[in-house]
Protein backbone atom coordinates (compact mmCIF):
# COMPACT_ATOMS: atom_id res chain seq x y z
CA UNK A 1 0.00 0.00 0.00
CA UNK A 2 1.11 3.59 -0.68
CA UNK A 3 0.17 7.05 0.61
CA UNK A 4 0.31 10.13 -1.62
CA UNK A 5 2.19 12.85 0.31
CA UNK A 6 0.68 15.67 -1.75
CA UNK A 7 -2.81 14.61 -0.67
CA UNK A 8 -2.10 14.30 3.02
CA UNK A 9 0.19 17.31 3.39
CA UNK A 10 -2.39 19.47 1.66
CA UNK A 11 -4.87 18.21 4.25
CA UNK A 12 -2.47 19.03 7.08
CA UNK A 13 -2.03 22.55 5.73
CA UNK A 14 -5.79 23.08 5.71
CA UNK A 15 -5.95 22.05 9.36
CA UNK A 16 -3.17 24.47 10.26
CA UNK A 17 -4.92 27.42 8.64
CA UNK A 18 -8.41 26.51 9.84
CA UNK A 19 -9.69 29.00 12.37
CA UNK A 20 -12.05 26.38 13.82
CA UNK A 21 -9.31 24.03 14.98
CA UNK A 22 -7.46 24.21 18.26
CA UNK A 23 -3.82 23.57 17.41
CA UNK A 24 -1.16 22.27 19.77
CA UNK A 25 2.35 20.94 19.31
CA UNK A 26 4.30 18.36 21.28
CA UNK A 27 8.02 18.90 20.78
CA UNK A 28 10.79 16.55 21.88
CA UNK A 29 14.56 16.59 21.96
CA UNK A 30 14.81 16.52 18.17
CA UNK A 31 13.65 20.14 17.95
CA UNK A 32 16.59 21.30 20.06
CA UNK A 33 19.00 19.61 17.64
CA UNK A 34 17.67 21.39 14.57
CA UNK A 35 19.91 23.85 12.78
CA UNK A 36 18.85 26.75 10.61
CA UNK A 37 22.44 27.15 9.38
CA UNK A 38 25.94 25.98 10.19
CA UNK A 39 26.19 28.90 12.64
CA UNK A 40 23.20 27.73 14.70
CA UNK A 41 23.90 26.84 18.32
CA UNK A 42 22.06 23.66 19.28
CA UNK A 43 22.03 21.00 21.96
CA UNK A 44 24.09 17.89 21.14
CA UNK A 45 22.34 14.70 20.09
CA UNK A 46 22.22 12.00 22.75
CA UNK A 47 25.24 10.05 21.43
CA UNK A 48 27.41 13.16 21.31
CA UNK A 49 26.05 14.35 24.65
CA UNK A 50 26.88 10.98 26.20
CA UNK A 51 30.45 11.09 24.91
CA UNK A 52 31.02 14.65 26.10
CA UNK A 53 29.63 14.07 29.59
CA UNK A 54 31.40 10.72 29.98
CA UNK A 55 34.68 12.43 29.08
CA UNK A 56 34.14 15.02 31.82
CA UNK A 57 33.19 12.41 34.41
CA UNK A 58 36.23 10.31 33.57
CA UNK A 59 38.49 13.12 34.74
CA UNK A 60 37.98 11.66 38.20
CA UNK A 61 39.75 8.30 38.42
CA UNK A 62 37.22 6.49 40.62
CA UNK A 63 34.36 7.67 38.39
CA UNK A 64 36.19 6.45 35.28
CA UNK A 65 36.53 2.92 36.65
CA UNK A 66 32.91 2.80 37.83
CA UNK A 67 31.53 4.15 34.56
CA UNK A 68 33.55 1.64 32.54
CA UNK A 69 32.06 -1.20 34.59
CA UNK A 70 28.53 0.21 34.37
CA UNK A 71 28.91 0.64 30.62
CA UNK A 72 29.84 -3.02 30.28
CA UNK A 73 26.87 -4.03 32.45
CA UNK A 74 24.46 -2.04 30.30
CA UNK A 75 25.68 -3.26 26.93
CA UNK A 76 26.55 -6.87 27.71
CA UNK A 77 24.31 -7.88 30.59
CA UNK A 78 21.08 -6.08 29.68
CA UNK A 79 21.58 -5.65 25.94
CA UNK A 80 20.45 -2.03 26.16
CA UNK A 81 22.11 0.82 24.31
CA UNK A 82 24.59 2.77 26.39
CA UNK A 83 23.71 6.45 26.60
CA UNK A 84 23.13 9.16 29.16
CA UNK A 85 19.66 7.81 30.00
CA UNK A 86 20.67 4.20 30.61
CA UNK A 87 23.75 5.36 32.54
CA UNK A 88 21.73 7.60 34.86
CA UNK A 89 19.07 4.92 35.32
CA UNK A 90 21.70 2.36 36.31
CA UNK A 91 23.31 4.72 38.83
CA UNK A 92 20.01 5.71 40.42
CA UNK A 93 18.92 2.10 40.78
CA UNK A 94 22.17 1.26 42.57
CA UNK A 95 21.77 4.14 45.01
CA UNK A 96 18.46 2.61 46.09
CA UNK A 97 19.94 -0.82 46.84
CA UNK A 98 23.53 -0.22 47.89
CA UNK A 99 22.91 0.59 51.58
CA UNK A 100 26.29 0.31 53.36
CA UNK A 101 27.92 -1.82 50.68
CA UNK A 102 30.19 -1.04 47.75
CA UNK A 103 29.36 -1.40 44.04
CA UNK A 104 31.67 -0.68 41.13
CA UNK A 105 34.20 0.52 43.67
CA UNK A 106 31.88 3.24 45.02
CA UNK A 107 30.02 3.77 48.27
CA UNK A 108 26.51 5.19 48.38
CA UNK A 109 27.67 8.76 49.03
CA UNK A 110 30.05 8.49 46.05
CA UNK A 111 27.21 7.28 43.81
CA UNK A 112 25.11 10.22 44.99
CA UNK A 113 27.96 12.59 44.20
CA UNK A 114 28.41 11.02 40.75
CA UNK A 115 24.70 11.36 40.00
CA UNK A 116 24.69 14.99 41.12
CA UNK A 117 27.71 15.74 38.93
CA UNK A 118 26.13 13.94 35.97
CA UNK A 119 22.92 15.96 36.30
CA UNK A 120 24.92 19.19 36.49
CA UNK A 121 26.66 18.32 33.23
CA UNK A 122 23.27 17.63 31.60
CA UNK A 123 22.00 21.00 32.82
CA UNK A 124 25.11 22.76 31.53
CA UNK A 125 24.78 21.05 28.14
CA UNK A 126 21.21 22.29 27.61
CA UNK A 127 22.03 25.84 28.74
CA UNK A 128 22.90 26.91 25.19
CA UNK A 129 20.85 30.09 25.58
CA UNK A 130 23.83 31.75 27.22
CA UNK A 131 26.00 31.31 24.13
CA UNK A 132 23.17 32.30 21.79
CA UNK A 133 22.55 35.55 23.67
CA UNK A 134 26.20 36.41 24.20
CA UNK A 135 27.12 35.82 20.54
CA UNK A 136 23.96 37.39 19.11
CA UNK A 137 22.97 34.26 17.20
CA UNK A 138 19.20 34.54 17.52
CA UNK A 139 18.79 35.09 13.80
CA UNK A 140 20.20 31.56 13.30
CA UNK A 141 17.55 29.95 15.51
CA UNK A 142 14.81 27.79 14.00
CA UNK A 143 12.75 28.57 17.10
CA UNK A 144 12.66 32.26 16.20
CA UNK A 145 11.20 31.39 12.80
CA UNK A 146 8.63 29.13 14.45
CA UNK A 147 7.63 32.00 16.75
CA UNK A 148 7.24 34.23 13.71
CA UNK A 149 4.68 31.80 12.28
CA UNK A 150 2.75 31.90 15.56
CA UNK A 151 2.77 35.70 15.56
CA UNK A 152 1.60 36.04 11.97
CA UNK A 153 -0.97 33.25 11.89
CA UNK A 154 -4.46 34.65 12.38
CA UNK A 155 -5.99 32.24 14.85
CA UNK A 156 -9.12 32.37 16.99
CA UNK A 157 -7.63 30.01 19.58
CA UNK A 158 -4.06 30.48 20.84
CA UNK A 159 -1.46 27.86 20.00
CA UNK A 160 -0.44 25.53 22.83
CA UNK A 161 3.14 24.22 22.92
CA UNK A 162 3.93 21.13 24.97
CA UNK A 163 7.62 20.29 25.21
CA UNK A 164 9.72 17.83 27.17
CA UNK A 165 12.86 19.96 26.66
CA UNK A 166 14.46 21.88 29.53
CA UNK A 167 16.17 24.53 27.43
CA UNK A 168 15.09 28.13 26.80
CA UNK A 169 15.00 27.91 22.99
CA UNK A 170 11.24 28.32 22.63
CA UNK A 171 11.26 31.14 25.17
CA UNK A 172 14.02 32.92 23.26
CA UNK A 173 12.11 32.58 20.00
CA UNK A 174 8.81 33.85 21.41
CA UNK A 175 10.43 36.76 23.17
CA UNK A 176 12.47 37.74 20.11
CA UNK A 177 9.26 38.02 18.09
CA UNK A 178 7.36 39.78 20.91
CA UNK A 179 4.86 36.94 21.27
CA UNK A 180 3.16 37.06 24.70
CA UNK A 181 3.00 33.59 26.25
CA UNK A 182 2.02 31.93 29.50
CA UNK A 183 3.81 28.97 31.11
CA UNK A 184 1.83 28.34 34.29
CA UNK A 185 3.85 30.69 36.48
CA UNK A 186 2.54 33.95 37.87
CA UNK A 187 4.14 36.69 39.92
CA UNK A 188 6.95 39.17 39.45
CA UNK A 189 9.86 39.01 41.91
CA UNK A 190 9.63 35.24 42.43
CA UNK A 191 7.11 33.76 39.97
CA UNK A 192 5.39 30.64 41.30
CA UNK A 193 3.58 27.80 39.58
CA UNK A 194 -0.19 28.27 39.69
CA UNK A 195 -1.65 24.83 38.91
CA UNK A 196 -5.27 26.00 38.72
CA UNK A 197 -4.44 28.32 35.83
CA UNK A 198 -3.25 25.50 33.57
CA UNK A 199 -6.76 24.18 33.02
CA UNK A 200 -8.50 27.55 33.26
CA UNK A 201 -8.43 28.76 29.68
CA UNK A 202 -10.02 31.99 30.84
CA UNK A 203 -6.67 32.80 32.44
CA UNK A 204 -4.77 34.92 29.89
CA UNK A 205 -6.99 33.41 27.16
CA UNK A 206 -5.35 35.08 24.17
CA UNK A 207 -1.76 34.19 24.92
CA UNK A 208 0.27 31.36 23.45
CA UNK A 209 0.77 28.60 26.02
CA UNK A 210 4.15 26.98 26.71
CA UNK A 211 3.87 23.86 28.84
CA UNK A 212 7.26 22.37 29.82
CA UNK A 213 6.26 18.87 30.81
CA UNK A 214 9.64 17.74 32.16
CA UNK A 215 10.53 20.99 33.84
CA UNK A 216 12.76 23.84 32.83
CA UNK A 217 16.00 25.53 33.68
CA UNK A 218 15.33 27.92 36.54
CA UNK A 219 12.54 25.88 38.16
CA UNK A 220 13.19 25.03 41.80
CA UNK A 221 11.30 24.05 44.93
CA UNK A 222 11.25 26.74 47.60
CA UNK A 223 11.13 24.89 50.92
CA UNK A 224 10.17 28.02 52.86
CA UNK A 225 7.03 28.76 50.85
CA UNK A 226 6.53 25.15 49.65
CA UNK A 227 6.05 26.41 46.14
CA UNK A 228 7.62 25.60 42.79
CA UNK A 229 9.22 28.84 41.69
CA UNK A 230 11.00 30.13 38.63
CA UNK A 231 14.06 32.30 39.02
CA UNK A 232 17.79 32.15 38.40
CA UNK A 233 19.10 30.65 41.58
CA UNK A 234 21.91 28.59 43.01
CA UNK A 235 19.40 26.01 44.19
CA UNK A 236 19.16 22.71 42.35
CA UNK A 237 16.67 22.80 39.46
CA UNK A 238 13.73 20.41 39.62
CA UNK A 239 13.87 18.62 36.31
CA UNK A 240 12.67 15.22 35.19
CA UNK A 241 16.04 13.86 34.16
CA UNK A 242 16.28 11.07 31.57
CA UNK A 243 16.12 7.93 33.68
CA UNK A 244 13.62 5.26 34.65
CA UNK A 245 12.68 7.37 37.69
CA UNK A 246 11.14 10.00 35.43
CA UNK A 247 7.84 8.09 35.40
CA UNK A 248 7.47 8.47 39.13
CA UNK A 249 8.59 12.09 39.06
CA UNK A 250 5.98 12.91 36.41
CA UNK A 251 3.22 12.21 38.96
CA UNK A 252 4.23 15.18 41.09
CA UNK A 253 3.35 18.84 40.74
CA UNK A 254 3.81 20.76 38.53
CA UNK A 255 4.21 17.88 36.08
CA UNK A 256 0.87 16.27 36.82
CA UNK A 257 -0.98 19.51 36.01
CA UNK A 258 0.87 19.86 32.70
CA UNK A 259 0.33 16.29 31.55
CA UNK A 260 -3.33 16.54 32.59
CA UNK A 261 -3.57 19.56 30.32
CA UNK A 262 -2.29 17.49 27.39
CA UNK A 263 -4.93 14.83 28.03
CA UNK A 264 -7.73 17.35 28.45
CA UNK A 265 -6.69 19.28 25.36
CA UNK A 266 -7.07 16.17 23.23
CA UNK A 267 -10.49 15.47 24.75
CA UNK A 268 -11.80 18.85 23.56
CA UNK A 269 -13.60 19.07 20.25
CA UNK A 270 -11.83 20.06 17.02
CA UNK A 271 -8.33 19.66 18.39
CA UNK A 272 -5.17 18.81 16.47
CA UNK A 273 -1.90 17.81 18.14
CA UNK A 274 1.22 17.76 15.94
CA UNK A 275 4.33 16.10 17.32
CA UNK A 276 7.83 16.77 16.03
CA UNK A 277 11.20 15.76 17.40
CA UNK A 278 9.38 13.38 19.73
CA UNK A 279 10.38 9.70 19.53
CA UNK A 280 7.42 8.26 21.49
CA UNK A 281 9.82 6.76 24.03
CA UNK A 282 8.15 8.38 27.06
CA UNK A 283 5.54 5.84 28.07
CA UNK A 284 3.82 8.10 30.61
CA UNK A 285 3.13 10.64 27.85
CA UNK A 286 2.14 8.01 25.27
CA UNK A 287 -0.33 6.52 27.74
CA UNK A 288 -2.04 9.87 28.23
CA UNK A 289 -2.24 10.52 24.50
CA UNK A 290 -3.76 7.13 23.74
CA UNK A 291 -6.18 7.37 26.67
CA UNK A 292 -7.48 10.67 25.34
CA UNK A 293 -7.76 9.36 21.77
CA UNK A 294 -9.70 6.32 22.98
CA UNK A 295 -12.35 8.60 24.44
CA UNK A 296 -15.14 10.13 22.35
CA UNK A 297 -12.94 13.01 21.28
CA UNK A 298 -12.79 14.26 17.72
CA UNK A 299 -9.16 15.23 18.30
CA UNK A 300 -6.40 13.87 16.11
CA UNK A 301 -2.65 13.43 16.53
CA UNK A 302 -0.25 13.84 13.62
CA UNK A 303 3.18 12.45 14.51
CA UNK A 304 5.96 13.85 12.34
CA UNK A 305 8.38 11.06 13.16
CA UNK A 306 12.02 11.46 12.12
CA UNK A 307 13.08 7.84 11.84
CA UNK A 308 16.25 8.06 9.74
CA UNK A 309 19.37 6.43 11.14
CA UNK A 310 22.68 6.57 9.32
CA UNK A 311 24.45 3.27 8.81
CA UNK A 312 27.64 2.30 6.98
CA UNK A 313 25.49 0.61 4.38
CA UNK A 314 23.21 3.64 3.96
CA UNK A 315 20.07 4.94 5.61
CA UNK A 316 17.89 2.88 7.88
CA UNK A 317 14.23 3.76 8.48
CA UNK A 318 12.90 2.75 11.88
CA UNK A 319 9.17 2.86 11.15
CA UNK A 320 8.38 -0.60 9.81
CA UNK A 321 5.01 -2.25 9.43
CA UNK A 322 5.31 -4.05 12.77
CA UNK A 323 7.28 -1.50 14.77
CA UNK A 324 5.82 -0.39 18.09
CA UNK A 325 4.64 3.03 16.89
CA UNK A 326 3.10 1.52 13.75
CA UNK A 327 1.10 -0.91 15.85
CA UNK A 328 -0.16 1.93 18.05
CA UNK A 329 -1.32 3.87 14.99
CA UNK A 330 -2.86 0.83 13.33
CA UNK A 331 -4.90 0.26 16.50
CA UNK A 332 -6.10 3.87 16.68
CA UNK A 333 -7.12 5.74 13.52
CA UNK A 334 -6.97 9.06 15.39
CA UNK A 335 -3.18 8.73 15.41
CA UNK A 336 -1.46 9.31 12.08
CA UNK A 337 2.27 8.72 11.83
CA UNK A 338 4.13 10.57 9.09
CA UNK A 339 7.67 9.15 9.06
CA UNK A 340 10.32 9.83 6.44
CA UNK A 341 9.80 6.88 4.10
CA UNK A 342 6.58 5.32 5.39
CA UNK A 343 3.38 6.36 7.13
CA UNK A 344 0.44 4.92 9.04
CA UNK A 345 -2.74 6.75 8.07
CA UNK A 346 -6.26 5.62 8.86
CA UNK A 347 -4.79 2.53 10.47
CA UNK A 348 -3.04 1.52 7.22
CA UNK A 349 0.74 1.20 6.87
CA UNK A 350 2.17 2.25 3.55
CA UNK A 351 5.08 3.82 1.71
CA UNK A 352 5.07 7.44 0.55
CA UNK A 353 4.55 7.65 -3.21
CA UNK A 354 3.30 10.48 -5.39
CA UNK A 355 0.43 9.46 -7.67
CA UNK A 356 1.53 11.73 -10.49
CA UNK A 357 4.82 13.21 -11.58
CA UNK A 358 5.09 16.89 -10.61
CA UNK A 359 5.21 19.35 -13.49
CA UNK A 360 7.52 22.33 -13.70
CA UNK A 361 4.95 24.59 -12.03
CA UNK A 362 4.41 22.48 -8.93
CA UNK A 363 7.89 21.00 -8.37
CA UNK A 364 8.70 23.89 -6.00
CA UNK A 365 5.56 23.15 -4.01
CA UNK A 366 6.40 19.46 -3.63
CA UNK A 367 9.97 20.26 -2.62
CA UNK A 368 8.64 22.02 0.46
CA UNK A 369 7.68 18.70 2.01
CA UNK A 370 8.97 15.83 -0.13
CA UNK A 371 12.45 14.87 -1.33
CA UNK A 372 11.58 12.90 -4.41
CA UNK A 373 13.64 9.73 -4.79
CA UNK A 374 15.90 10.95 -1.93
CA UNK A 375 19.08 10.57 -3.98
CA UNK A 376 22.38 10.08 -2.19
CA UNK A 377 25.09 12.60 -2.99
CA UNK A 378 27.08 10.32 -5.26
CA UNK A 379 24.01 9.36 -7.30
CA UNK A 380 22.39 12.77 -7.62
CA UNK A 381 23.15 13.16 -11.34
CA UNK A 382 21.93 9.66 -12.11
CA UNK A 383 18.73 10.20 -10.12
CA UNK A 384 18.06 13.51 -11.86
CA UNK A 385 18.01 11.68 -15.16
CA UNK A 386 15.73 8.98 -13.75
CA UNK A 387 13.16 11.40 -12.34
CA UNK A 388 11.39 11.86 -15.64
CA UNK A 389 9.93 9.48 -18.13
CA UNK A 390 9.81 5.75 -17.66
CA UNK A 391 12.08 5.64 -14.59
CA UNK A 392 9.97 7.96 -12.44
CA UNK A 393 8.75 6.14 -9.33
CA UNK A 394 7.11 8.87 -7.23
CA UNK A 395 8.85 7.52 -4.15
CA UNK A 396 11.04 9.51 -1.78
CA UNK A 397 11.36 10.97 1.69
CA UNK A 398 8.94 13.18 3.56
CA UNK A 399 11.14 15.93 5.02
CA UNK A 400 8.66 17.52 7.46
CA UNK A 401 9.72 15.31 10.41
CA UNK A 402 12.89 17.43 10.39
CA UNK A 403 11.93 20.41 12.60
CA UNK A 404 13.91 22.83 10.42
CA UNK A 405 12.03 21.71 7.30
CA UNK A 406 8.71 21.78 9.14
CA UNK A 407 9.27 25.39 10.20
CA UNK A 408 10.20 26.30 6.62
CA UNK A 409 6.93 24.70 5.54
CA UNK A 410 5.03 26.82 8.08
CA UNK A 411 6.78 29.96 6.95
CA UNK A 412 5.89 29.22 3.33
CA UNK A 413 2.26 29.38 4.42
CA UNK A 414 2.91 32.88 5.81
CA UNK A 415 4.55 34.20 2.68
CA UNK A 416 2.38 32.55 0.03
CA UNK A 417 0.60 35.84 -0.72
CA UNK A 418 3.85 37.63 -1.50
CA UNK A 419 5.57 34.58 -3.01
CA UNK A 420 2.86 32.82 -5.06
CA UNK A 421 4.99 29.76 -5.77
CA UNK A 422 5.17 28.82 -2.11
CA UNK A 423 2.06 26.76 -1.56
CA UNK A 424 1.50 23.07 -1.06
CA UNK A 425 -1.30 22.70 -3.56
CA UNK A 426 0.84 20.56 -5.86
Amino acid sequence: MTHDPSEYIRGLQKLLISDKKRIAFLFGAGTSLSKKSDDSTVIPAIDQLTQEIESKLNEKAEYKTAIAEVKQEITKSTGNAYNIETLLSNLEQKVQIIADGILNGLEKREFESLIKTLKKHIKDAVSVHKEIIENGKLENSVHVDFAEWIGRANRKHPVEIFTINYDYLFELGLEEKNIPFYDGFTGSYTPFFYAESVENMGFVPDQTKLWKMHGSLGWYYDEKTEKVCRKDTDQEDILIYPSTLKYGESKKQPYVALIDRLTNFLKEQDTVLITCGYSFSDEHINERILTALNSKTSGHVFALFYDVRARDTGKEYLLSENSKLSNLAKANKKLSVYACRNAVIGGQFGEWQLKREPGKDDTLNVNLYFDEDAASDENIEIKKEEKSGENWTGKGELILPDFTKFVQFLQAMIYKDTQPGLTVDG
